[in-house]
């Protein structure tokens, strides 16, 4: 490969732009295409930006080593211990258990019930991965919900954004507020300290969580609503008992082989059997049915009395089928499931999922963007990023769907959890893994090792402990994020080496000539925040917080008041379902819209752009 080039430039528009930095603009252009369109995943697109650096590296002069770099950098160290540490916290259930007790406090209300899940998230989602945390606080929101008459949808999209505002209160809060420090510390020599953000996110946090308590709500709509699960998914028209009668053809065969006969034949599911006391799981079961067996249907109308007639069954009241008949923790169970924007379902039908033959899941309906309900043919409906799945299974494979990376469980009933957290009691594990984490915050925070070393002897400790094993570290990491942040890292790189985030800082600096700095200040809070939403938190940041900071420098002034503006703008993209990944996390269970994001995230994200740069220029000064 040709280690140098001439210098040559290309004429645009009457300004002579070196090779180089053209270059480094396609490779920009080409990864926010990518980004934008999904046409590939983010993890895709930045492993294939490495590659075309270190290709282009007499243009890019970006080397192997340092197309590399973003694998061994401080902050994907860092991240990557976080999301093994959060993990051991969130198996002890002391997370699970504050949150019912909090909870239990607020039925009722929906303002009391509004005010503590954000309350509640802040501070655990400062320090925790907020994914997890919005992931045990669903099921928990959507039952309290329904108990005191208000739909879900008035609370999940707060849940997500208090998660989200969170973020901005420690360093630890999100993966952008380490990669944005680890920037800092390239170009400016000042890394960010644990709780550096801490002032001014509080300011955020505070200002945000009275805007949910009050505008917010009034904007939130009321997509879904309130009640029991087959209410929520409106299941009843499609839900039936039926009785098998003595001259039924059935009789005799066993409630497996009659389940998969109606499935491949009518596309209807035979959910469970009843035969006195006796309940079981017809998918799960090779005992043979009987006459006065009553066996429970998922279809529509049509194909239901379609297998009656075929099976000279009698069709029995529909007003028999709850949630108490499908959901008994002894025989069956109710489950509701979101599938990631990163799963492997994604593009795939519920039949090509193999739900049922891996899991004995039947899925019982679809919740799509918009509140759109998917309850016939469900088997060939492709399955979309945030589709909300109402499925029924057993308690074992529950439990192994929970273990599964490509969905995220969130359906559990309120007072099994609540009756099963409060007999656990607080455990000896519980307080060693707290332990060992606030012990990482305050090691780091004291500057007694680096925080990248600190996080990992965090997780060193919770391997020694027993805590966790290996196994179910590797587990806990989404290395999705992990190959995005190692991808777009160099691209940082490649923007300071060329000169790139210099000339676009000039260009910028040359618009805002005579403009106050906090009026740019405010510009580029939301120009950053507009990208967020659609490019990534992280890519939002490696490409604007080096500008930012070039720009700061051309107009005079503070060029680390600009590089925090940016860090905070990235970490609220609340405009869109994509933007962040538990916005997406609450899409299908609260049946929002695009839209729904835009109307109470962008009034937000504007009330924000001028609170955080007004905190920051009176607190750090401009």
């Amino acid at each position: 490969m040709l280690q140098t080039v001439p210098a040559a430039a290309v004429q645009l528009a009457g300004v002579s732009l070196p090779v180089s930095v053209l270059v480094v603009f396609a490779v920009v252009l080409g990864a926010v295409v990518l980004f934008v369109t999904e046409a590939v995943s983010p993890d895709v697109t930045a492993i294939a930006v490495i590659v075309a650096l270190v290709a282009l590296e007499p243009f890019t002069k970006v080397s192997a080593a340092e197309g590399l770099s973003g694998f061994s950098n401080p902050a994907t160290v860092t991240i990557l211990a976080m999301y093994i540490l959060s993990r051991g916290i969130q198996r002890t259930g002391v997370v699970r258990r504050l949150g019912v007790e909090v909870a239990h406090l607020t039925r009722g209300s929906e303002n009391r019930l509004l005010a503590a899940i954000i309350a509640l998230t802040g501070p655990i989602a400062g320090i925790v991965n907020n994914t997890p945390v919005v992931a045990v606080f669903i099921p928990m929101v959507t039952d309290l919900a329904n108990e005191s008459g208000v739909s879900p949808s008035k609370l999940l999209i707060p849940l997500s954004y208090a998660s989200m505002l969170a973020g901005t209160l420690t360093l630890f809060g999100t993966a952008t507020n380490l990669v944005a420090s680890e920037l800092s510390a390239d170009l400016l020599g000042r890394p960010f300290g644990v709780f550096l953000l801490t002032p001014v996110g509080i300011v955020a946090f505070l200002v945000g969580a009275a805007y949910l308590l009050t505008v917010g709500r009034w904007l939130l709509p009321a997509r879904v609503p309130p009640g029991s699960r087959t209410e929520r998914y409106e299941m009843q028209p499609y839900l039936a008992r039926v009785l098998v009668t003595a001259r039924s053809p059935f009789v005799g065969n066993s409630a497996q082989t009659v389940a998969a006969d109606a499935h491949r034949d009518l596309g209807l599911d035979v959910l469970d059997v009843v035969r006195g006391a006796d309940h079981f799981v017809a998918t799960d079961s090779d005992r043979e049915l009987a006459s006065r067996d009553i066996l429970t249907v998922r279809g529509n109308p049509p194909t239901i009395q379609q297998f009656v007639e075929y099976g000279s069954l009698r069709l029995l009241p529909r007003a028999t089928v709850t949630d108490a008949e499908l959901d008994n923790p002894e025989r069956s169970t109710l489950v509701e499931l979101i599938v990631p924007a990163d799963s492997s379902l994604v593009g795939e039908t519920v039949t090509g999922a193999r739900l049922r033959e891996r899991y004995d899941a039947t899925v019982l309906a679809i919740r799509r963007a918009g509140g759109e309900l998917v309850r016939d043919d469900i088997g060939e409906t492709q399955l979309h990023g945030g589709d909300a799945l109402l499925l029924q299974t057993t308690e074992v494979s529950a439990e192994f769907l929970a273990e599964n990376d490509d969905v995220v469980v969130t359906g559990e009933v309120f007072d099994e959890v609540m009756a099963r957290v409060r007999e656990g009691g607080v455990s000896s594990t519980a307080l060693i893994a707290f332990g060992i984490l606030f012990g990482v915050v305050a090691v780091a925070a004291l500057s007694l090792l680096p925080i990248s070393v600190a996080a990992l002897t965090g997780v060193l400790a919770m391997f020694v402990t027993g805590v966790l094993s290996p196994n179910e570290a590797y587990d806990a990491v989404n290395w999705s994020v992990i190959f995005l942040l190692a991808g777009i890292i160099p691209l940082g790189i490649a923007l300071r080496e060329t000169g790139a985030a210099a000339l676009v800082a000039d260009a910028v600096s040359g618009v805002a000539v005579g403009l106050p700095p906090l009026v740019v200040l405010v510009l580029f809070y939301l120009l950053t925040g507009a990208f967020a939403n659609v490019i990534t938190p992280v890519a939002s940041v490696v490409l604007f917080l080096p500008i930012a900071a070039s720009t700061a420098s051309s107009i005079g002034a503070d060029p680390f008041s600009f590089v925090l503006g940016v860090t905070f703008a990235a970490t609220t993209a609340f405009m869109t379902p994509v933007g962040y990944q538990t916005n997406l996390m609450v899409y299908g269970p609260g049946g929002y819209t695009f839209s729904d994001y835009v109307r109470v995230g962008a009034p937000l994200q504007l009330l924000l752009a001028v609170v955080t740069s007004v905190a920051i220029a009176l607190y750090w000064g401009l």
